[in-house]
Parts: C-alpha cells; structure tokens; sequence
C-alpha cells in the first residue's frame, strides 16, 4: 500500500526573506551605531570641555594680567613725578593733570590717592555715574573730586577739603570738611608700602563709599610718600559671566579666605548693603561649597542632586596670596547633545526597527513590481492608453532590458496616433501641409523638409510647402519647380522614387539642382535625403514627402536613416496622405456646395427680371458690414470676432437669404400694376369700358333711326363718349399705385364701378376646373345679364389649402397675421388699395418667402458649424421693436449677423435699379429712410452706425449703384436723424 504524501515543506516568498534579512540587518545596523556614536559623542564633548576649561582659565588669567599689569606701570610712572615730594598742598594739586588723565584711560581705576608720613593726603576720584555724584553732593557738571587732608604740625589742627572740577579740570566748587579724622598712615596699604621696596596688593575689599568690590596697588615714592591706586573688579564678574558654558553653570573667582571676589552675578558679591562685607563663596550654590569642602583634587562630584564636572585653578594676580577660580559645569547640560542624539538613536532604531518590515517587503517587491507594471502596461496598449505610466527601471537587467523596449514600443504607437489625431483635426488645407512636414520633420530629426503633390490629373509634382529648422519658408525664395514624376530631366532621387516607395540617398551640392537653394540655408554642402512617395486608398501617388538631413560625418546621422525609422516616417505619411486626400475632397465638395448656393441664388434672381442681382448684392454687402464690425473698437463689437467657420456660415447665409422666393409666385413679386397677375387685367376693364362706348353709338344710331333729334343725340353721345375716357383714364392711373389714394377717389372708384354694363356670353366656358369650382359658388345666370363695371365676384376668392396654414405653436415660433383667402382677385378690392400695389393676401405671399427660407434651410443637413445658417438667414426681415416678420423677433433675440443682415437687404432694395415697382433711391434717400427706421426701432442702432460712420454705404455704391445716385451725403445730420447723436 503506498505511502501517503508527505507535505510540502512550507514556503514563503521571496520578499519575505528579503524583508526579514532587511530588518535584523537594519536592528542590528542600528544598535551598533548608536552606542557607538553615544560613547564617541560623551568622550568628544568631555576632551572638548576639559580644553574649553583650560581656554577660560587662560582668559581670566589674561583678564587679571590685563586688569592689573597697567596700574603697575602706572604707579611706576607716577612714583618718579615730582610733585609726589613736595611738601606743600598747592604743590602736590599738581597731580590733578596727570592723575586725571590716568583716570580717564584706565576706566577700571575707581581713584588715585597719595599719602605721606606727616599724614597728608591727596586723592582725586573721577564721578563717573549720578549715583556716585549723588553720595557725594557733587554739582552736576563736576567731573572729578579732589580729597585733600593736610596737617601744618603734629599734633596740630587738621585742615581737610573737598574740591570739585569739570572735564577741563577747572574748579567748579570748594567745601571743607570739619573734624576730619582720616590718617594714610594708620592705613595698611600706607604701612605696607612704606615698608617695602616693591609694589603692594591688598586682599581685595569693598570699597567703603562706592560699595565696588576691588583691591588696592600702592608703591613707596620716594622716602617720605605713598601712591596708591584703588582698582575695581567689576570687569571681571563679567568675564565670568561671559563663560558660563551652559545655563546652570557656576564659576567663581575667590580669595584664600574664601571671599568671593567674582560672579556671574556681581548683585550677590556683597553679603549685605550695610556692612559693605564680601560674601563668601560657599554661599553662593551648594555645588560651590561642595566644591570648596571637597579637598580632593577631583574632576567630577555629586551636589544638589546633580553630577558636576569641576575645574580649579591658582591665579597669581589680585593680592598677596593670589587668587582661586573654581568652574563647575552640570554633566546634564554638558552632555546633553550627547543625551539627546542618543535617545534619538533609540527612537530613530526603533522607528526603522518598526519600519523594517514594511520596507523589506517594498523593497523585496521591488524586484518584481516592473514586470508585474510591464503586464498591466502591455494591457493599457492592447486598449489603446498611451497615457499610462511607463515602468520603472528594474535593478535587474532583463527585465530593465524589456521595460525601455515596452517603452520605446508606446511611445511610437503613442506619437503615430498623436500624430494621426492632430492631423485629422486639422481643417485648413495649408496648416495641414504645414503640420504634416513639421511632424514628419521632428520625428526624422530631420533640419529640413518639403512635400510635392500632384494636381488634379497631372502627372507633375508641385512644391506645396517647406519647413527650416521648424519654421515654415516661402516656396517662391527658393525657386523650387515642379517636376514630372518619371521624366528624364527630373532630378535622379525623383526618378528612384517613381518605381520604390521610400528612398535614402546622399546628396552633394552638384547633384542638389534646385535644391540648392535649401542647402544653402542648411549651411551644408552635403546632406542625405529621405523621400517617401504618398499614396491614396486607390494606390495612386499623389505626391512625395522629402526629409533632409545635414550629413555632420558622425554615427547619429546613421541612427536617423536606420530602417525602423524610415518604416515609422511611411506610416506617419500615409496617414498623412489620408488626411491631405481628405483634405482635398472635404475643400472640393466645399466648391461643389458653394457654387450650388450661387447657382441657387442666381436661379431665384434669374427668376424674375426685376429682381435680378438681388441675391449676388446682399451677401457682398453683409460682408462689408461684418468685416468693418470685426475691426470695430467700439465696445457693441468687441465679442464680435468671427471664426473661419462662422465666416463661412455667414457667406452661405447671405447667399441664401431669400431661397424661399424659389416658392413665391413671380407674378407677385413683379408686380407692378394693381390689377396684375400673370397679366394685366386693366385690358379686361378697357374692353369693358369699349364696350360700353359701343353701346352709346349703338343707342345713338337706334335713336336717329327712330326720329330723334340728331343734335340733342349727339350731345348725348358725347357727353357719355367723354365720361366713359375720363372714367377709364382714372381707372388706369389708380392701376398704377404710384400715389396714396385718397378718400374722394375711392369713393369717386365706388360709383365707377356700379356702371352697368351686360354681358352676353357664358364666362364659364373655356376656363380651367378650379375657377369652375370657384364660380360653383354662385348659381350661373341667365344670359344676357347685366353686370357693375368693375366686379368682386365670389370666384375671385381663392381658398387657401389647410397645409398651408401655420399653427399658433409651430416649432419654428412663426408669428404672421395669416388672411383669410389665399388671394382676392377681386377687381375693386385691387384697385382700392390705398398704397403700393399689392393686397393683405399679395403681401403675405411675399412675407411667406421667410417662412420658406427658414423650413428649406432648417431641413438641410448642416454640419454643426453651420448650423446657425438658418436663423442668420433668417432674420432680416425682423425688426428691432418687434413688428416684424416672420417671429416678431426683438433685438436681443437675434444675432448679431442676422441683424446686419436686415441692413444690408433695406440699402439694397433701396437702391436697387431693377424694381419695376419703384424707382432706385439716390444714397441720401436711401439712408434718410434708413435713419428714420433707426428711430423707429426697425434696424439695429449700433450697425446703422458703423454703416455710417465705416461709409459701407459708400463703399458698395461706388461698386454697384449708377454714378447719378451717388449724391452728398451728411453723417452728422443722419447720425441725428437717426436719434445716435445729440
């Protein structure tokens, strides 16, 4: 029986180990390095402090030197003056000069004093501070006391001074001082001096009147006398204060029997205001008097809680016996970098410590992530992303190797789609050529290119386009000419492009021919060149793309002809091949579509003679008006900048502004009569007028041949021969609509046409079906019937169809007053009309050509850039105030080009030379009316402005009116008119 498995040994992955290894070799790391740096760091700043102590023992050392040396030399020089020995006081006020002047350069010097064995003194002080002047009651310019005590005999009277002088040591102010009792000689720097050959020092003291701490230097002068100098200390608290190596620092400077001389703070020097008594040092701290009881000669002790590092040392100046400075530093704040950057290693071991892990398992994984990236890279690919990050470099090779190779592969697919994608959105013919070499010119690095293409049919290449280093150049500077593809004078690198797709030659400047010019500018004899012939969906070449390349003579030029490159080139061309095709057609078919339009246009003015050149001027005129708005300053204009394409949909609006006349009747847009249809029907009237002058010479001869009187007859006959022409003869001027019809001549029309007269033929004979439907509505009467000269017959009514009927809320927003009848042909309700010649019904079908327009133009397939082409075209028959038609669209609901377009379509109907209806307007006429519709609020204010003010009108009647209509013409008093100008 087999043994069952044994199971696997658990395995765990490769960034595990990796991550565990990571962390104790980082533990560990940090460990070492920390006690390590602790134990370097505490012996640095220990070597450290031991040389920073000796450092500050050296400078108070110096500082007493400094602070005593001078005195010394002084006393020395002022020993040997010679008023020191003179008997007399006056004499010995001679020291003022010299005394003073030491004062003045030793500011340590709190007096200078001498005294002899008679027991008379000299002291001069320098009242340096108010407090001092204050003590002594000095007056407030005073600059120095002179103390003098002087005894005639001994025992004798004592006769003792107080002398104050100012800065240029004049007296200022003299006062004795009664029972003086001060004797130098019972002082014990006078004794000690007199008895010694060599300078003295006293133990330093409080000075008595001054409260300073300071010492005594005196000297023998001579046999009888003793100088003497009192020196402060005060300097010297502030050198120790200076090198207080941290905060809790202590340092002293005292005397053998333990006075504190200096300190850090020189206010607790004294032990107490009245007695004027030093302290003594060890009650200053406890660490100090730890310090002080300590005999050992120890480095290091425990006080007040805390480990001090001690320093002590002999000072040889500042009395008989010197004195001790004592230095202890708290080993806390010494080492307390040393403290801190070892807790900061714990902390820093234990962060990475508790960062170990994680960072093992990124770094582990780091290892494996760029193929895991390379995975999902090749997944964004085979979507199309280009955007998605490129992979890291991987530390290990093969996978660094395929991951610039990934790379390299999306970056070429990602630029070959860029490429395509710029190249499609680009709609103008020129900027694409221009895009195509630029483009193709950066990826070959190449320092120049230029593209051939074919016309049409011909089989010859045309210089369209030419890039220098990235900059486009004109085509005409380089005298570049076209070449047939296969000719034999054709340069040879064309010849080799006829018969391969793709070429990779060098070329001298000899060989170069009209590319010479190009070299040239290159500044290069020599350069190599890449063609690549272009090719349509149909295979058919329609044009060569050549690269050029300065030949520099190194490696990188071979680089850039490398066939991989050259295949990437071929495929960027043939999508730009594509794009230029389709550039081609998109701009025939814009041709096509353009000269449809004109065809259009020229067709509904061709329709009517009157009418034609209407549909050519306007758009040439709304041109004007747009372009002179687009070049405006003035504020109404400043959004206005057209587009390419909104320049486009303008021109085919302007062209297509009237195509709705295609469905207005020409009988009614001629027409040019009030009876007029397809003819004119005042020749019907005329006959009947004919035949009712008949009738009077026929009842004429029935009367004669009945026996009447031939004379009354006649009479009779004239008289209604006469009537009947001046009838007709009004009749025929009201058929003109030349003039308002007043009052007095409808009525006068009214009784015209109650004439009778009688017809005796069927008038429902020979007629089409629909006036026999028409006349159906009445019932036919029996011939002869008797009938009013001019009629509105009930047939004269013309129904209007119910599809022709607009709904109140038609999409469109159509707002026309629809009539009733489609037409009234009525014969007096034509010739009643009061102005113009046509009827409500007649003017309406008119009207009805913008409804036209606007369903035609709505029902065409714009592209969306078009799209606006119907509401421009549109619009100009709306006014500004909203009476107009076909919307009773106000001015802020329409566009801006829609309402140049209403200005351009008045000025020329105005004057216009064509209309059978009216005569053409000279140009004052015109823009009078113009003004006066400004007022009223029927064109846009702002336009008929800059009509004005550009003089458009004048610019478009130099071009198409007759010279006689171009008058003067006064902008201000139209401006006026037009209520635009005050």
């Amino acid at each position: 029986m087999p043994s069952a498995p044994r199971p696997d040994k658990r395995r765990f992955p490769l960034h595990v180990h990796i991550s565990v290894m990571f962390t104790l070799l980082l533990l560990l790391t940090g460990v070492v390095l920390g006690i390590f740096n602790y134990r370097q760091t505490t012996q640095i700043i220990l070597s450290s402090s031991e040389k920073l102590f000796n450092r500050i023992e050296q400078e108070v050392r110096l500082d007493l030197y400094d602070t005593y040396e001078p005195i010394r030399h002084l006393l020395s020089l002022l020993a040997d003056y010679p008023a020191t020995r003179t008997p007399q006081m006056s004499q010995r006020l001679a020291l003022l000069v010299p005394f003073s002047q030491a004062l003045r350069d030793n500011p340590n010097l709190a007096s200078l004093y001498l005294g002899d064995q008679r027991g008379n003194f000299l002291m001069v002080r320098p009242l340096r501070t108010p407090a001092l002047k204050t003590a002594l009651q000095a007056p407030a310019e005073a600059a120095y006391q002179v103390w003098t005590v002087e005894r005639a005999t001994e025992p004798g009277p004592v006769h003792a001074q107080s002398l104050f002088y100012d800065e240029s040591l004049t007296l200022i102010d003299r006062r004795d001082i009664a029972d003086e009792t001060y004797d130098p000689r019972s002082r014990g720097w006078f004794r000690s001096a007199v008895g010694s050959t060599e300078q003295i020092t006293t133990e330093p003291y409080v000075f008595f009147s001054t409260h300073n701490v300071g010492t005594t230097l005196a000297r023998r002068s001579g046999e009888q006398a003793v100088i003497g100098a009192d020196l402060t200390l005060a300097a010297l608290s502030q050198t120790l204060a200076k090198h207080k190596v941290t905060t809790g620092t202590e340092i002293v400077l005292l005397d053998p029997k333990g006075n504190a001389v200096a300190y850090p703070d020189s206010d607790r020097l004294l032990a107490d205001a009245q007695s004027a008594r030093l302290i003594k040092a060890h009650d200053l701290s406890p660490a100090i008097a730890a310090v002080l009881d300590d005999n050992a000669d120890t480095t290091r002790l425990e006080a007040a809680g805390r480990r001090w590092i001690v320093s002590r040392s002999h000072m040889q100046e500042g009395g008989p016996q010197g004195l001790e400075l004592a230095l202890l530093v708290p080993e806390d704040e010494l080492l307390d970098n040393a403290y801190r950057m070892r807790w900061q290693g714990a902390l820093i071991t234990l962060a990475t410590l508790l960062l170990c892990l994680p960072l093992g398992w990124l770094t582990s994984r780091i290892l494996v992530k760029p193929l895991r990236e390379l995975v999902q890279e090749a997944d964004a690919i085979r979507s199309f992303d280009f955007n998605y990050p490129v992979s890291r470099r991987s530390p290990v090779l093969e996978v660094d190797q395929l991951s610039v190779s990934m790379a390299r592969m999306k970056e070429t697919l990602a630029s070959f789609f860029e490429i395509t994608a710029s190249l499609r959105a680009e709609t103008r013919f020129i900027p694409l050529l221009e895009r195509v070499l630029f483009e193709t010119v950066k990826i070959g690095q190449a320092q120049a290119g230029l593209i051939y293409l074919r016309e049409n049919d011909d089989n010859r290449l045309k210089p369209y386009g030419l890039v220098i280093d990235g900059s486009p150049r004109d085509l005409d500077t380089f005298r570049l000419r076209s070449h047939e593809l296969q000719a034999g004078d054709s340069p040879q690198w064309l010849q080799q492009l006829a018969v391969s797709d793709n070429l990779v030659t060098s070329l001298g400047f000899e060989q170069a021919a009209d590319l010479q010019g190009i070299l040239r500018a290159l500044d290069s004899p020599r350069v190599h060149l890449i063609g690549i012939r272009l090719r349509n969906r149909h295979q058919e070449t329609v044009g060569v793309l050549v690269l050029l390349i300065t030949d520099s003579g190194t490696e990188a030029d071979l680089e850039k002809l490398q066939p991989d490159r050259i295949a990437f080139l071929q495929a960027v061309s043939g999508a730009a091949t594509v794009s230029i095709e389709g550039q081609r057609l998109q701009a025939k078919q814009k041709q096509l579509l353009d000269a449809f339009i004109q065809l259009l246009a020229g067709a509904i003015d061709a329709k009517s003679p009157y009418t034609g050149g209407h549909c050519q001027r306007v758009p040439v005129l709304t041109l004007m008006l747009a372009q002179a708005a687009a070049a405006s300053q003035a504020p109404a204009f400043d959004a206005y900048r057209p587009t390419e394409d909104e320049w486009e949909a303008l021109h085919i609006a302007a062209w297509l502004h009237d195509c709705g006349k295609v469905t207005t009747p020409e009988y009614v847009v001629d027409k040019a009569t009030k009876l007029e249809t397809l003819n004119d029907r005042i020749h019907e009237i005329r006959t009947r007028f004919e035949v009712l002058k008949r009738d009077a010479w026929v009842d004429y001869w029935r009367a004669m041949a009945s026996g009447g009187d031939s004379s009354s007859l006649a009479q009779q006959r004239d008289a209604t021969l006469t009537a009947l022409d001046a009838d007709f003869a009004f009749v025929a001027r009201c058929n003109l609509g030349s003039e308002a019809m007043a009052e007095a001549d409808l009525q006068r029309l009214q009784y015209i046409a109650q004439r009778p007269w009688t017809r005796t033929l069927d008038d429902r004979l020979g007629v089409s079906w629909e006036e026999n439907r028409r006349q159906a509505r009445t019932p036919k009467p029996t011939l002869p019937v008797t009938e009013p000269l001019l009629a509105d017959k009930p047939e004269h009514l013309f129904e209007r169809h119910a599809a022709e009927l607009i709904p109140a809320d038609n999409p469109w927003g159509f707002q026309l007053d629809v009539p009733a009848w489609k037409y009234n042909r009525g014969e007096l309700y034509n010739l009643s009309i009061t102005r113009g010649t046509l009827t409500r019904e007649e003017r309406y079908v008119i009207n009805h050509h913008m409804v036209q327009t606007i369903l035609m133009l709505s029902q065409l397939p714009f592209p969306t850039h078009l799209s606006n082409v119907a509401e421009i075209a549109g619009g100009h028959h709306e006014k500004m105030d909203g009476s107009g038609y076909p919307k009773r669209l106000k001015r802020e609901e329409m566009s801006l080009p829609a309402r140049m377009m209403a200005i351009a379509d008045i000025f020329e109907a105005l004057t216009a030379a064509d209309r059978p209806y009216k005569k053409a307007k000279k140009l004052s006429e015109a823009l009078g009316i113009m003004a006066t519709m400004c007022r009223d609020a029927h064109i846009d204010p702002e336009l008929f402005g800059l009509f004005i003010e550009a003089k458009i009108y004048l610019s478009y009647a130099e071009q198409f009116l007759d010279p006689q209509q171009i008058d003067e013409i006064n902008p201000d008093s139209l401006l006026v008119k037009a209520g635009l100008k005050a």
